[in-house]
C-alpha cells in the first residue's frame, strides 16, 4: 500500500483512480464495507482503490474545545487500512488552508486533478468543504460536471445500532466493549509501550504491566477481560482502566494483568497491544491490599473461565 503524506506527494503519473474520502477513525464494518467495494471496482477497471483520510481528525482543528478522542491514532489506522486491500491512503494535513476550501475547490483540486477518480464512495451523512457546506448531492452534482460517478451508501445497522465511528465511542464510553466489538468486527484495541513502576499487581496477584501514558480513546473506567499482545508473544489477561482508589491518591493507569504468563524480555519500547473481550465490573475501592488480592482471584476466575468457554467453542 503506497502512503502518501500530503496532496503533493501523489505522482502526476499516479493514473486514475476508485476513491473514497472520510476520517476512517477505527475502519469498523461501515468502513470495511465501502473499502472492500472500492478495490473490487478498482481491480476490474484497472484504476486504483485509493482511501483519502485527514490527520489530525477534523473535529480537533474546527471544535478544539470537543476534547475528540480518536478510536485509532494514525499509525493503527494505516495497519487496519492496509488489511482491507486498497492499493493507496492519501493523507491530507487537515490545516486552516485546507479547512477553507470551497466543496467545489475540494472536488477539483483533490478528486478530479490529483486523484483522476472515475467513482466516489462515500456514506450518506459525508459533508466536505468550508463550514461543511458540501453533501452527497452536491458531490454527486460535481461529479457530473468533473466526469466522476458518486455511490451513496445508506447508514448502516447492527441489531439496530448505527455501525459510526461516534456510536463506537459512545458504546466504549459506557463500557460495552463487547458491543463495540460487533460494530467493529475485531475487538476495540489500544496500542502503547510499558510505562514506569508502579506494579502493584505483580506483588500480590499475577505479573502485571502498566501501560505509558494513552491519550486517545479508551473504555469507561473499570475492570475487563483482555488479550494482551506483548512484541510477538500473546497473552490472556484481566485489564484494569482507572485511578486505583485502593492506593489513595488519584493516579490514572491503564494495569494489565497476565493470567497465562511466562517468562518474557520486556523494554521500554516493547509493543503492547491491550484487546479489550468483556467488561467485568466497576473500579472500586477496597478497605485493604488483602481485600483487593481476593477480588482479583476471582476476577481471574471468572476470566478464565471466559476463556475455556470460547477454546471449547472453537473446538467444536
Amino acid at each position: 500500500m503506497q502512503i502518501f503524506s500530503k496532496l503533493d506527494d501523489v505522482p502526476a503519473d499516479f493514473g486514475l483512480s476508485i476513491a473514497s474520502v472520510g476520517n476512517f477513525d477505527g475502519v469498523h464494518r461501515a468502513h470495511a464495507q465501502v473499502l472492500g467495494e472500492i478495490v473490487r471496482r478498482a481491480k476490474e477497471s484497472g484504476a486504483k482503490a485509493v482511501a483519502v483520510t485527514f490527520d489530525p481528525h477534523p473535529a480537533r482543528i474546527l471544535r478544539p474545545d470537543s476534547g475528540l478522542k480518536v478510536l485509532t491514532p494514525l499509525p493503527e489506522k494505516l495497519r487496519l487500512l492496509e488489511g482491507t486491500g486498497i492499493d493507496a491512503v492519501l493523507i491530507l494535513p487537515f490545516d486552516r488552508d485546507l479547512s477553507l476550501l470551497t466543496p467545489g475547490q475540494f472536488a477539483e483540486r483533490i478528486l478530479k486533478r490529483k486523484l483522476h477518480a472515475r467513482e466516489v464512495y462515500e456514506g450518506y451523512n459525508f459533508r466536505f468543504g468550508h463550514k461543511a457546506a458540501g453533501d452527497v448531492n452536491l458531490l454527486a452534482q460535481f461529479g457530473q460536471e468533473m466526469g466522476f460517478e458518486v455511490k451513496i451508501y445508506s447508514e448502516q445497522k447492527l441489531r439496530g445500532e448505527p455501525v459510526s465511528s461516534s456510536h463506537i465511542r459512545k458504546l466504549l464510553a459506557e463500557g460495552r466493549v463487547s458491543r463495540a466489538r460487533h460494530l467493529l468486527a475485531r475487538p476495540f484495541s489500544i496500542l502503547g509501550v510499558p510505562g514506569r513502576g508502579r506494579g502493584y499487581g505483580s506483588k500480590y496477584t499475577v505479573p502485571t504491566i502498566n501501560l505509558a501514558p494513552y491519550e486517545e480513546m479508551v473504555p469507561k473506567d473499570g475492570v475487563y477481560i483482555t488479550c494482551t499482545r506483548v512484541g510477538e508473544e500473546r497473552f490472556e489477561s484481566i485489564t484494569n482502566v482507572g485511578n486505583r482508589p485502593t492506593f489513595g491518591a488519584d493516579s490514572f493507569a491503564i494495569e494489565t494483568h497476565l493470567l497465562n504468563f511466562h517468562p518474557i524480555d520486556l523494554v521500554p519500547e516493547s509493543e503492547v497491544e491491550i484487546s479489550f473481550l468483556e467488561r467485568i465490573r466497576d473500579e472500586i475501592r477496597f478497605p485493604s491490599v488483602e481485600a483487593l488480592r481476593e477480588q482479583i482471584a476471582r476476577d481471574v476466575k471468572r476470566a478464565s473461565r471466559y476463556f475455556r468457554l470460547i477454546k471449547s467453542l472453537l473446538r467444536k
